[in-house]
């Protein structure tokens, strides 16, 4: 166990050396530190500390920038780092399922050191565990402290090579046989062969497998987590049955083995089936405490959002990484000047300004946001594991899901549009691999992908605030939700008829004003998708292409803007409180409205659009 980081604050803030960014430090309008303790708080900050401390004095995490590792060595280092990690034991079991912003904040630390160690630590406990933990019941959890004690290693094995996003329609499937009291996990054929699954190329010994359950009489019960078990752990040899095996070389993350299985009428015991949401009995009658097929789907699903809001983290620390690398090289790198002796920084061109500061924003208000859709889905996990079967528990997790499915798109987006502005805000010297931005491009590309395709993804969410407006129409219900995230549709018809409040520059730099600005975009896009939805609906389109047809027009739109409001209003809450001290509310409120205006400046062309639809905030009394 790693020794934690105790004493005073000159430990834990010690003053950075004189150098070439001084300057720039000395100027500052806040401190450092005390916004630090703001947004962290001292125990976590010594937590990360302590995290840090450890990798830097451990020679097994020494590395030469630019070394080249074999794909083989680079992940039998991987895994001895993995396992190092778990003889520190930075967390505990009861962390994991207690301390959620610990657990978060711990994945953070292991990604700025490389994202293949946090995605195979991660996938092992986090997914692995969770989905132990969060589907089955007492006679699983067993497994968990196995996989803490790295007796067994784990993974999480949904996806298939003709299936992803469409999970309803996986192929893999589990016969129940009450003879033996067991369950026959098949794949029919290759398509139905797990795929992309992070930790089974090399290492994992066993997997949380999804399958169509079957009972005696050929009715299927849709799909359910099974427990099975993929290598021998002494060995690494595959069961009887199991044919599985690594991917290859992918673009970047290439320390995590990502691998393939193929099951041949593998026979697992009953009680391997996790159990939360269906059970079988040994005579092979299904039994669930979840009427509702649906609601029975989600919960069996209910990992995968953790899975999209941690990734979600994943991509801000992407972009926390490259914004410190471009920003500090730009206020070291002179060039030009208003006279030929004299070269300034080139931070100090508002260009350079221009292209950089919106994405330091950024980072913040993300941050803040994925903080709080952690502890979100942390009150949200356990009402699960509570029992909780309430009408508000459901509308919690439809939710949450909404915001985790519009939440990676717009996290991961603008990380991957922001590395590239960094590198490029960099020029020539960005463009060496030493400085990371081209391992953190790579790293941050399959955010975009997994989980979830971005685009499929935010179909979820603009399904879900359509589902609300449809719900109101039909049956006269409210426009809330547990988190109060629509809350504000309530109104939606009043906030239409509304006009812009700004009539200076000065007022523009309240956040409250491009929020008010936001709630109207939210409600125009809503209006105009839904009429456009029913448009299509009356001219004959089925469901399927009615939704279909409307994606571009502007459900797509819809999602992201109402995940753009979600960020910006959390953010202005949470730097507009009374608890900010004095000294930081102006350099908070700067970052709220910065990144509130430039994400409005994007719908621009919609805003226009709509003033000769309906009366527009800014229609009128428009600052120039």
């Amino acid at each position: 166990m790693v020794p934690t980081l105790e004493g005073s604050s000159d430990a834990l803030f010690p003053d950075f050396p004189k150098g070439p960014l001084h300057a720039y430090r000395a100027r500052a309008s806040f401190s450092w530190k005390e916004l630090s303790l703001f947004l962290e708080g001292e125990d976590m900050l010594r937590f990360k500390k302590t995290v840090f401390s450890a990798l830097e004095s451990d020679p097994l995490f020494a590395r030469s920038h630019g070394a080249h590792l074999s794909l083989e060595k680079y992940r039998k280092l991987n895994f001895l780092r993995c396992r190092r990690i778990f003889e520190y034991d930075f967390l505990s079991v009861e962390d994991v399922f207690r301390s959620p912003l610990k657990v978060l904040a711990f994945l953070h630390c292991l990604g700025m050191y490389d994202w293949s160690l946090a995605a195979k630590y991660f996938l092992h406990t986090m997914v692995f565990g969770s989905a132990i933990y969060n589907s089955g019941s007492e006679r699983h959890f067993e497994y968990i402290q196995k996989a803490f004690n790295m007796e067994i290693f784990g993974c999480f094995a949904l996806t298939e090579v003709s299936h992803g996003s469409n999970t309803k329609a996986i192929r893999t499937t589990a016969h129940y046989d009450p003879a033996t009291e067991e369950f026959i996990i098949h794949s029919p054929d290759f398509e139905a062969a797990k795929f992309w699954v992070g930790n089974m190329g090399k290492t994992a010994t066993h997997a949380v497998v999804f399958a169509q359950l079957y009972v005696p009489g050929g009715q299927c019960h849709g799909l359910h987590p099974f427990l099975v078990q993929i290598r021998d752990p002494k060995t690494l040899l595959p069961m009887p049955g199991v044919m599985v095996g690594d991917m290859g070389k992918k673009l970047g993350q290439n320390g995590l083995d990502n691998g393939f299985a193929v099951f041949h009428q593998v026979c697992v015991p009953r009680q391997n089936l996790l159990n939360r949401t269906g059970d079988v009995t040994p005579d092979g009658t299904y039994i669930s405490p979840f009427k509702d097929v649906r609601q029975r789907f989600g919960a069996s699903l209910g990992s995968l959002s953790m899975g999209r809001v941690s990734i979600t983290g994943m991509s801000v620390v992407n972009l926390q990484l490259a914004v410190s690398i471009a920003l500090r090289f730009s206020a070291t790198r002179r060039q030009f000047g208003p006279t030929q002796e004299e070269e300034i920084p080139v931070l100090e061109y508002q260009l350079q300004q221009w292209r950089l500061l919106p994405y330091l924003a950024a980072a913040y208000a993300l941050h803040h946001f994925v903080k709080s859709l952690f502890l979100d889905l942390a009150e949200l996990q356990r009402g699960l594991l509570g029992g909780d079967r309430s009408a508000r528990q459901a509308e919690l997790g439809h939710e949450i899901h909404a915001l985790a499915s519009a939440g990676k798109p717009l996290a991961s987006w603008t990380a991957q549009q922001g590395i590239q502005e960094c590198r490029e805000a960099c020029g020539g010297h960005g463009y060496l691999a030493m400085n990371r931005l081209g391992v953190l491009r790579d790293d941050n590309d399959p955010n975009c992908t997994y989980e979830g395709d971005n685009n499929v993804l935010l179909q979820q969410t603009s399904n879900y605030l359509l589902g609300l407006l449809a719900r109101r129409d039909q049956g006269g219900a409210r426009l809330q939700s547990p988190l109060k995230t629509v809350d504000f549709l309530e109104a939606y018809p009043d906030i239409l008829g509304q006009r812009f409040t700004g009539s200076s520059f000065a007022d523009c730099l309240d956040s409250a004003v491009p929020v008010a600005a936001y709630k109207w975009l939210v409600c125009y896009l809503l209006r105009e998708s839904y009429q456009k939805l029913n448009q299509e609906k009356r001219s004959g389109s089925n469901d399927f292409e009615a939704r279909n047809n409307c994606q571009v027009y502007y459900c797509r739109s819809l999602a992201l803007a109402f995940m753009e409001l979600t960020v910006v209003q959390r953010f202005h809450e949470y730097t507009h409180q009374p608890g900010v001290p004095p000294s930081l509310r102006a350099v908070l409120g700067r970052l709220s409205a910065l990144y509130a205006l430039w994400s409005l400046s994007r719908h621009t062309a919609v805003l226009y659009q709509a003033e000769g639809r309906c009366s527009c905030p800014g229609r009128r009394d428009r600052p120039s």
